[in-house]
């Protein structure tokens, strides 16, 4: 499984807590160890022009999920085959206020989200009621595991 990282946006991120959490993650859903995925943070003016350009949205988004293979979660029998899943793209600047707003840190909001836009790249979405019920469920339960392995690794 190759994650690669890139950090363009100026804040210090912790960068191994995010391999880590994607890895967790591609784990839990039995995608192939050979899949691969990127995550870019950027500043507000670069998620800015992505807005616009993929949403023709205006102003700085939280997180941007780009697909690239339409693969989608396996199971221990079937793992997804390899691939490329895509590309994440996170505006830390944008994380911080939410997290804020939310009375967390900005790392937790960046691991929800980095959740989020994974699970975008695996065809999961929210526009409807009960796929938007399926996707946070899921969301929520993949944080919660990914903070218990955590805790564990720290102990």
């Amino acid at each position: 499984m190759t994650i690669e990282i890139g950090n363009e946006s100026g804040i210090a991120v912790e960068e191994a807590v995010l391999l880590r959490l994607v890895a967790h993650n591609l784990m839990q859903l039995n995608v192939s160890n050979d899949a691969d995925v990127a995550i870019m943070l950027v500043d507000e003016g670069a998620m800015e022009a992505l807005h616009v350009q993929w949403m023709d949205e205006p102003g700085p988004t939280d997180v941007l999920s780009f697909p690239m293979d339409e693969l989608r979660p396996g199971t221990e029998d079937q793992p997804t085959p390899p691939g490329l899943l895509g590309d994440i793209v996170l505006c830390p600047q944008v994380a911080e206020g939410q997290a804020v707003a939310a009375k967390h840190s900005t790392m937790d909001e960046l691991i929800m989200l980095t959740t989020h836009g994974l699970l975008h790249l695996l065809g999961f979405d929210h526009a409807e009621p009960e796929e938007e019920r399926e996707m946070f469920g899921l969301q929520r339960e993949l944080i919660v595991s990914f903070n218990a392995a955590e805790r564990r690794r720290r102990a």
